[in-house]
């Protein structure tokens, strides 16, 4: 069992080192640079982790929810990214705060899924572990609604399986399944007995390989070429249009507003 655990956490150590070698060769950095970012994180967090808890084993709960936690502020990042990077062909018809709404959208999206994700067992947790669980299970909610949501659209946003964005966006669906399936597992798993004991431990692997999985994926794809990416639908570009424009007149509205308030202030 050890020598299993230790096996699987080193390839994932190796696979997380290959995604950022092909990140380079690729040149895949200079266009995803947080995506970059995030997977340098990953393999120093893991590494770390890894040390960390060989050390104080007692502490590995506050050590992976420390972790956990600037893992998320990172995945936040990343998707807002990547959605910019969808976007990228209809840049110029979008407006200067469209990352900002974007940004607002991942954030509702966070907040709602934290508030309304609740499972039968959650009392019996530590406060310190019911956090850890809490915010593993959000985050891989995101995932896959994020992968679920450009997969759906794909077609609107003139994006294949051969596009970075979705190819980065299943990784993350591949990981989130498992990730979320493991998660609540261990919502209604007790320890106590050396027999819950294995069972929560071969739980943890299922998580482990799900990853490696993501891993593999991501792999196979970077080490390939992708083509140029094409240009939006016309029912999509109509929609930007629209976006774009309706914004532009909502802002000329609230200037003529503020104008007119103004010039009425200053005749009193």
């Amino acid at each position: 069992m050890v020598v299993l655990e230790t096996a699987l956490q080193y390839a994932g150590f190796v696979a997380e080192a290959v995604i950022i070698a092909l990140l380079l060769f690729r040149r895949i950095h200079r266009k995803l640079p947080v995506f970059f970012c995030y997977a340098i994180w990953s393999l120093i967090a893991d590494v770390g982790c890894y040390l960390l808890i060989r050390r104080s084993p007692d502490s590995a709960v506050r050590i992976y929810l420390n972790s956990t936690i600037i893992d998320s502020i990172f995945m936040f990042c990343v998707l807002i990214e990547v959605s910019m990077s969808v976007l990228k062909p209809a840049r110029s018809l979008l407006p200067r705060w469209a990352i900002l709404a974007i940004a607002g959208l991942v954030l509702l999206c966070s907040v709602a899924a934290w508030h309304f994700i609740k499972f039968s067992g959650w009392d019996v947790l530590t406060p310190e572990y019911a956090k850890l669980v809490h915010l593993q299970i959000t985050v891989s909610a995101m995932r896959i609604l994020y992968f679920l949501l450009l997969a759906s659209f794909g077609q609107l946003l003139a994006i294949g399986w051969r596009d970075r964005e979705l190819q980065i966006a299943t990784g993350f669906g591949i990981f989130a399944l498992g990730s979320l399936s493991v998660s609540m597992l261990h919502v209604n798993q007790g320890l106590g007995t050396p027999d819950l004991a294995h069972q929560y431990h071969m739980v943890d692997l299922l998580g482990v390989v799900s990853y490696l999985c993501c891993l593999a994926y991501w792999g196979v794809c970077f080490a390939q070429e992708v083509p140029e990416r094409r240009e939006f639908t016309p029912q999509m570009q109509r929609f930007l249009v629209a976006v774009a424009g309706n914004a532009h007149a909502t802002r000329m509205a609230m200037a003529d507003s503020s104008e007119s308030e103004a010039e009425r202030r200053s005749r009193r």
